[in-house]
């Protein structure tokens, strides 16, 4: 089934992997991009019509219901919204160190109300579908029960209100057929930290495979048999 979906974060790394995967299978995909983008051009020339590339920074109100605006004239339904826009912040300083509160509000910002805007925004597409999926990118840092970390505090905290909203919105929609997932997307390559994360276990492409996998299986499902959903790229359950 060809399907519509909307991915944000879309520049570069998971995003940009994520796009390139439902365009591989056949979907139609809005991308949102917030900086320039080498690797959505050369999908825009393999691709033609089926990707639509606009301009989104989900830190923005006036961003957010301007691409609403924008992909509500070129379609009247989506299927999937994949909020996976999201940035780190500092990762070193611990509670005996100098926070950076200004910052950490940012982070708050992009990560936490990004998707709670996209998600609100978008809602009215998304009931439209016979779908209705929203799959959020968060993280086992989101984990309150496995937390082992003792400094990424704006990261951390971000996922974990990422986690409640996911739930919070899961059981608004659920009534109309709608739900919500929650992914890890696993230790990615990816330059979040300001370079390549040479370290990490996967590439972009890999952690797509996944999360298109775990998203797809979801779809196939009934919508009103499931829960709000934490797990990560291969589908294994998470603890909240």
């Amino acid at each position: 089934m060809i399907r519509t979906m909307l991915v944000t974060g879309a520049d570069r790394g998971v995003g940009l992997a994520l796009a390139a995967k439902w365009l591989e299978d056949g979907n139609r995909v809005f991308a949102g991009q917030y900086a320039d983008s080498p690797g959505l051009q050369e999908l825009l020339q393999q691709y033609g019509e089926q990707l639509t590339v606009f301009p989104l920074n989900v830190a923005s109100d006036a961003s957010v219901k301007q691409a609403h605006e924008w992909v509500r004239s070129r379609t009247d339904k989506l299927d999937v919204l994949i909020n996976n826009a999201a940035i780190l912040g500092d990762i070193r300083n611990t509670i005996l160190g100098e926070l950076q509160y200004e910052e950490m509000l940012s982070v708050f910002n992009v990560n936490a109300l990004g998707s709670l805007r996209m998600s609100q925004t978008f809602t009215p597409l998304l009931l439209q579908s016979d779908s209705k999926l929203i799959a959020n990118i968060s993280s086992e840092a989101g984990s309150v029960t496995d937390c082992w970390r003792d400094a990424w505090y704006a990261y951390c905290m971000s996922k974990t209100a990422v986690n409640m909203q996911s739930k919070l919105i899961h059981n608004g929609l659920k009534p109309q057929g709608g739900r919500v997932l929650v992914i890890h997307p696993g230790w990615v390559k990816t330059f979040m930290q300001g370079k390549l994360d040479e370290a990490a276990e996967l590439t972009p492409e890999q952690s797509a495979a996944g999360i298109t996998k775990v998203i797809q299986s979801a779809l196939a499902r009934d919508a009103a048999e499931m829960e709000c959903e934490y797990v990560d790229y291969e589908g294994r359950k998470l603890n909240w």
